[in-house]
């Protein structure tokens, strides 16, 4: 999506956002994502401000509302400031928070941060005052017509697991950001994917797997189950790379082709110690 710089705003919605944060003096459009029509971190004598929305009439405008309002529930996730309509946009003030992104990479120090953030999404439940269709019904043609019941789970899952998604603080706190994606799953969906992040990040199967185990959620979940969850991302991932193809596809299909490669062998062992 093409983004509108924070100067190319009209007056009207420029005036209704700085009621909020004063002043703007600077602003920094944001070099990730792919969604946000506005995406910008502000400047001004109190602070700054991370802000993002879009036209109030976009078809889209509505993920921006369930963002904010999931956002205001997530553990580990920036806080929700205020939010504005007006001169025909709708834009949302998140905290600024000072960190980095994660290095998945083996060895990495940022991975026991990402571990706790993993164990304390897994146990958060859905917000049921907020109707959102579950992972299991969004990725229906992906699954299997008798869908198990244990991913049919109504934990409060984030889904889109990209380090760019993540940012580690000075502190070793590693958060969240960008809800859009939320719904419903099971409890083990975030760690179950972020094991293909962590493959295309430069671990093998068996090295992903073994982080993810570390999340109780994950292992205790049942391994049929998981299995099929990963032929579903890789089913998922290849159809979106072939009919909505963006540069990073390729690599994360690659890397959940692994993880559903990886678990189809342990079944077809019929080790009873393989395991999520």
């Amino acid at each position: 999506m093409d983004r509108i710089e924070w100067h190319d705003l009209p007056a009207p919605t420029r005036a209704a956002v700085e009621r909020h944060t004063g002043p703007v003096e600077t602003a920094e459009t944001a070099p990730h994502g792919v969604m946000s029509r506005l995406a910008c971190t502000v400047h001004t004598p109190a602070g700054r401000a991370f802000i993002k929305g879009t036209r109030h009439d976009d078809p889209q405008a509505w993920v921006y509302r369930h963002e904010a309002r999931v956002t205001r529930c997530a553990p580990l996730a920036p806080r929700v400031l205020w939010e504005t309509e007006a001169g025909g946009w709708m834009l949302y003030g998140y905290e600024y928070v000072e960190g980095r992104h994660p290095d998945l990479t083996p060895g990495s120090d940022d991975l026991a941060s990402l571990l706790r953030t993993l164990t304390v999404l897994s146990r958060e439940p859905w917000p049921e005052k907020l109707n959102k269709k579950p992972l299991h019904t969004r990725w229906t043609e992906f699954l299997p017509e008798d869908v198990p019941p244990g991913l049919q789970g109504r934990g409060l899952a984030h889904t889109d697991m990209s380090p760019h998604n993540m940012l580690r603080t000075p502190g070793g706190e590693l958060l969240l950001l960008d809800w859009a994606l939320s719904c419903p799953a099971p409890a083990w969906a975030d760690t179950a994917l972020t094991v293909p992040r962590l493959i295309s990040a430069g671990h093998t199967p068996e090295q992903a797997e073994t982080i993810a185990r570390q999340v109780p959620a994950y292992r205790v979940a049942d391994p049929a189950t998981v299995t099929t969850f990963a032929r579903a991302v890789y089913a998922a991932w290849e159809n979106w790379e072939r009919t909505r193809p963006m540069p990073h596809r390729a690599a994360l299909t690659a890397a959940a082709r692994a993880w559903a490669t990886h678990r189809e062998k342990g079944r077809q062992a019929g080790s009873h110690a393989f395991s999520p």
